[in-house]
């Protein structure tokens, strides 16, 4: 049935869902062991043909060294179960098809690599795959030409050392340093849980051969050496987002030129040109605006893109699905969902049609739309009911992306008509478990905002019974709570010991409009508490299983500010939690990892007259025990000691606040942890520690 050759041990390959539970076993309530081990399924990437697409499969486990990631296989064309193309423990990433649709681009690190270089599988002949690259600061993100004939990547170089000889001597000169000092002329020095240094991103080509010899196209370049030049920040370094032009004799990349204004402006994306045979690349677009995720038609005549509009002294910028006539001629892009008040998610570009497929946040949920390449006809396709669609493309005709819900963990789907599944990592492990899906509602602010809630309920829920309420915030606050399977903050793993957990959009959240957003501008924290704070009173007015003498609130990064808040301004909570809290909008803007827009959100830089630095700091309402108020809620503190986001001092001013005012609290550090826990004995403990709390106080 397979035209592959795979390794003997496929014979033995797991086709994804663990052994079923037995069929008369009553679902049991969720535990940490169903959150952390259930398989997390990575977007698939399907062949040109549409005929396959290749994703990866984590098999998690609570010790690093014995998971697993590996890629997986699965026709698009059959019901046959998806195929085990790798075995080994080192995860692949930046998959990409040849366009003969038989051979697999991947980045990994194995034996014999110190770092991340490119390798090629030979789908349809079968063997191992093959190590393309050997460069000392490794290789990312690689594609192929139109012709199949050549691959682009990117790869960072040193200051000065632009190429391979001239940089494994710097590297080399690196390593025997006899100090370990960091300088720093621009910002950020940090970046979530690393110290950033002065590599600089490059694009480079070579045949699609092992031993070929890569070649730096922008080296020399004026742009490459402007101060500001930059891609965008990842765990990896900085990416140049890059394709090939369709006739495969240049390239379009991603940069920005204005890093380092990154302390007093907007830093800008935009998109560049550079010729295949090397020479200056030309900015193409220009104005204010960002450009991403760049896309061409299958007959290779438009350009489409997201681009923001990056509005003076405003602080959010919906993204809209843009595109550009190629040859390129100059003109402003056609905005082509201008008309619709969401930002575009992803989007997709099917063979065949002349619609883009897209999906952007609305109420919890992400689905599928789709609208003409002249930007008419917009139009609601086919989704799975409730839940978000976590990933989206196409191959030929085929697209296909991830599915998930709160009681539906990650699974790969088919969207051409109506919604198919197509693997089932984990349908017997969800289907064990005693939960329901997230029930919604809304209520009106004072201000007449319509404001969305979800509402989690524990397994073994008897509308009977009376139930503490636990006010999960989420972070951002350019973000949503989604309909989503969680593993750090997962809603059910939380309810479990018998709560009720709310999720509440307030304001500054995500998916019900840029004006809603927006709204938050100059009123960080005192807007959106109080819209936390009524999502509370409208949900005990609307379910009477709910305890109102029971009720605690916590969150994480954006969510862990708010809840300081709440401690700060109101006594109803009988606990909270707070996770990465900034406790002093000051010193988070002085001390965390980006700063220009804390000052365009709160009003202006922090030696001006903006009240909202002072006003609406935690720490300097906590006092205000003479009003009522102030800090006295029990509180526990959690934060990761590697979190450059929000940095460990804000938790150490916190904990030193509870305890100056005999404030029952606890203090949590984390010193493997970012800004996310994100080792499995780490999140167990955490769980255990949130639900301690919670049942001491409630």
């Amino acid at each position: 049935m397979s035209r592959f050759h795979l390794p003997l041990a496929v014979l033995a390959l797991l086709i994804g869902a663990a052994r079923p539970a037995r069929a008369d076993a009553p679902p049991h309530p969720i535990s940490h062991a169903d959150v952390w081990l259930m398989k997390r399924v990575g977007a698939p990437v399907p062949s040109p043909d549409g005929k396959w697409a290749v994703f990866s499969v984590v098999d998690s486990a609570y010790e690093a060294k014995e998971q697993w990631s590996d890629l997986w296989i699965k026709s698009l064309r059959d019901d046959s179960p998806a195929r085990r193309l790798s075995f080994s423990k080192g995860a692949e990433s930046g998959l990409n098809w040849s366009p003969d649709g038989r051979r697999l681009l991947f980045t990994a690190k194995r034996d014999g690599d110190e770092s991340a270089q490119i390798y090629l599988l030979d789908i349809a002949g079968g063997g191992e795959a093959q190590r393309l690259t050997t460069l000392t600061l490794g290789a990312r993100l690689p594609k192929w030409s139109p012709d199949g004939k050549r691959i682009l990547f990117v790869s960072e170089v040193f200051p000065g050392s632009e190429d391979e000889s001239a940089i494994k001597q710097e590297a080399k000169q690196r390593k025997e340093r006899k100090y370990s000092a960091r300088s720093y002329e621009t910002l950020a020095p940090r970046h979530f849980d690393k110290w950033l240094d002065d590599k600089q991103p490059r694009l480079f080509v070579m045949d699609a051969a092992a031993g070929a010899a890569p070649r730096n196209l922008l080296a020399g370049s004026a742009l490459a050496a402007t101060p500001g030049f930059a891609g965008v920040q990842s765990d990896e370094g900085q990416n140049l987002e890059a394709l090939w032009a369709p006739d495969g004799q240049s390239l379009l990349f991603i940069a920005a030129s204005n890093r380092d204004e990154a302390a007093r402006a907007a830093v800008l994306t935009h998109i560049y040109s550079v010729a295949l045979g090397g020479g200056a690349p030309r900015q193409l677009s220009q104005g204010r605006r960002n450009y991403e995720k760049l896309q061409f038609s299958a007959d290779g005549k438009t350009l489409f893109c997201l681009s923001q509009a990056e509005e003076e002294g405003k602080i959010y910028d919906l993204s809209r699905l843009a595109s550009f006539a190629w040859p390129w001629t100059g003109a402003a892009p056609a905005l082509l969902t201008a008309a619709l008040d969401r930002s575009v998610s992803r989007f997709a570009l099917p063979a065949g049609e002349r619609r883009v497929y897209f999906t952007y946040e609305h109420a919890g949920l992400e689905q599928l739309h789709s609208v003409d390449y002249a930007g008419g006809a917009l139009r609601d396709e086919a989704s799975p009911g409730g839940g978000a669609i976590n990933s989206l493309q196409a191959g030929g005709k085929a697209l296909v992306g991830v599915w998930e819900s709160a009681v539906n963990p990650p699974e790969v789907y088919a969207f051409n008509g109506a919604p198919r599944r197509l693997t089932a990592y984990n349908v017997a492990q969800a289907a064990a478990i005693d939960w329901q899906p997230p029930e919604h509602f809304w209520f009106t602010a004072p201000d007449g905002r319509k404001v969305h809630n979800m509402l989690v309920k524990p397994a073994g829920f008897d509308p009977a019974k009376k139930y503490p309420l636990l006010s999960l915030i989420h972070g951002g606050a350019a973000s949503m709570w989604r309909d989503q399977f969680v593993l750090r903050w997962n809603y059910h793993l939380l309810a479990q010991p018998g709560y009720v957990v709310l999720l509440t959009d307030y304001k500054g959240s995500t998916g019900y409009g840029e004006a809603f957003t927006r709204a938050l501008q100059f009123d960080p924290l005192k807007g959106p508490g109080e819209d936390v704070n009524q999502g509370v009173d409208e949900a005990i007015k609307k379910y009477p299983f709910i305890d109102a003498s029971r009720l605690a609130a916590g969150g994480a990064s954006y969510g862990g500010h708010l809840a300081n808040w709440l401690q700060a301004t109101t006594t109803r909570y009988k606990a909270i939690v707070s996770h990465a809290g900034e406790m002093d909008l000051v010193m988070q803007w002085g001390s965390s990892d980006s700063g220009y827009g804390r000052e365009v959100n709160s009003g202006g830089p922090v030696w001006g007259d903006a009240p909202a630095w002072r006003e609406q700091s935690p720490l300097l309402q906590g006092g205000n025990h003479a009003k009522g108020t102030g800090f006295r809620t029990p509180i526990l503190i959690s934060v990761g000691e590697l979190d450059y986001r929000v940095p460990v001092n804000n938790a150490l001013m916190n904990f030193a606040t509870q305890r100056r005012l005999n404030v029952p609290s606890k203090l949590i550090v984390f010193p493997d942890e970012n800004h996310w826990i994100l080792k499995g004995e780490n999140s167990r403990y955490f769980y255990s520690e949130v639900q301690a709390w919670l049942a001491k106080y409630l």
